[in-house]
């Protein structure tokens, strides 16, 4: 079977959450130790959470679960057209600029101007096909794996390829299968013998929403969204010494808005507000993150202690009995409890062949959508999750 078309798995007029895998060339540790050369290139795992992080800022994405590997990474996203929709077209316009400046640069995107920011709102057919792109998961991916190669290639004197190629994408297609889902790329580091306990997992999502809890403050990685007056800007490059100058691009490249913000700030809430309707955009204003909607109709204490008592199950026929408190909740998703541990753990087993993933009647209705019979492990579903 050829590879599925990327309109099958998401569309980016229709909002979506989408199971991402980008795998480094030849799997080699480039974000690791390397096992050829003993090189350690761990520091680019901070890379590639700044940048994503930085994106998250820009594009009508939310980010809902991630884990930075030593040689692939996961992401959990949810495309989101009607944040995008929210937008006016000046601001569409500085959120491309800043991603896409239309000019090879630095580490780095240059900063756009109101004169570039007025060109690009005066094109009516461009500003569509734009906003388009700013919920599409693919222009997202591509945003963030293409400079982190670069980076790389730089700081290794190489040229060619750093990511395996087109990345991975699986459509999640209900709450269950999402809830798996994001406990098993949070525990990409636990499976790997990476760490003994999800909370030491650096460069994950559930690592930055226990130290966000905490109050741990980071330099924000988030894009400024002011457009540079040509002015100004001039005038500081005439008046302003070399050394001052070079330090100041330094500092605004560490932090480009000079803001400090909760480790977690920039990942989209963890439970849904039952109070709000489910079709509110919740669109977010402080400029970290595309909105304020969460994803789990879960607590994220009850989230944490399911994580847990997941992580301790590493042999799979020594299995403590799931607290009941938890159990309730899985049932209440359809999902039979004695088979979570199993679901979890072996994600990728039953599912990491098929474009999408979920109940056996959510994965028919989503093979319906696309033209299909059926989709590859969807019988097997049939194993954890309850009929009705």
């Amino acid at each position: 079977m050829g590879r599925p078309a990327r309109s099958e798995q998401f569309v980016a007029t229709e909002i979506g959450i989408v199971h991402t895998i980008q795998r480094c060339v030849r799997r080699t540790f480039l974000a690791g130790v390397d096992r050829g050369s003993g090189n350690d290139y761990s520091h680019r795992r901070q890379w590639i959470r700044r940048r994503l992080e930085a994106l998250a800022s820009v594009f009508g994405i939310d980010v809902l679960s991630y884990a930075i590997m030593s040689n692939h990474m996961h992401l959990v996203l949810r495309n989101r057209p009607d944040i995008v929709a929210a937008w006016s077209d000046r601001e569409v316009a500085i959120r491309w600029l800043r991603v896409f400046p239309g000019r090879r640069i630095e580490d780095h995107l240059a900063e756009p101007t109101e004169n570039d920011v007025n060109l690009l709102v005066n094109q009516p057919e461009r500003m569509v096909e734009i906003r388009q792109r700013l919920s599409n998961i693919s222009w997202f991916m591509s945003a963030l794996s293409e400079p982190i190669a670069r980076m790389a290639n730089r700081q290794d004197g190489c040229t060619g390829r750093f990511w395996e190629g087109r990345f991975k994408a699986q459509r999640l297609v209900d709450e269950a299968s999402l809830l798996a889902c994001s406990m098993y790329v949070d525990l990409n580091p636990v499976r790997a013998a990476m760490v003994a306990q999800p909370e030491e997992a650096e460069h994950t999502s559930v690592y930055d929403r226990l130290q966000g809890e905490q109050g741990d403050l980071i330099d924000s990685a988030a894009f400024d969204l002011v457009p540079v007056d040509p002015e100004s800007a001039g005038k500081e490059l005439r008046e302003t010494p070399q050394e001052e100058l070079l330090e100041r691009q330094q500092k605004k490249k560490r932090c480009p808005t000079g803001r400090r913000i909760r480790r977690d700030a920039w990942l989209a809430p963890l439970s849904l507000d039952s109070q709000l309707l489910s079709s509110e955009p919740q669109v977010h204003t402080d400029g970290v993150r595309a909105s304020d909607k969460g994803f789990l109709q879960l607590g994220w204490r009850d989230y944490l202690e399911l994580l847990r008592w997941t992580a301790q199950q590493a042999v799979s026929d020594a299995v403590s009995k799931l607290p009941d408190k938890l159990a309730e909740k899985l049932v209440a998703m359809g999902i039979e409890a004695s088979m979570w541990r199993d679901l979890v753990w072996h994600f990728k087993k039953y599912f990491g062949r098929s474009t999408c993933a979920g109940s056996p009647a959510a994965m028919a209705a989503d093979a319906k959508r696309c033209g299909r019979s059926w989709h590859r492990g969807q019988r097997i579903a049939a194993t954890f999750f309850a009929v009705g």
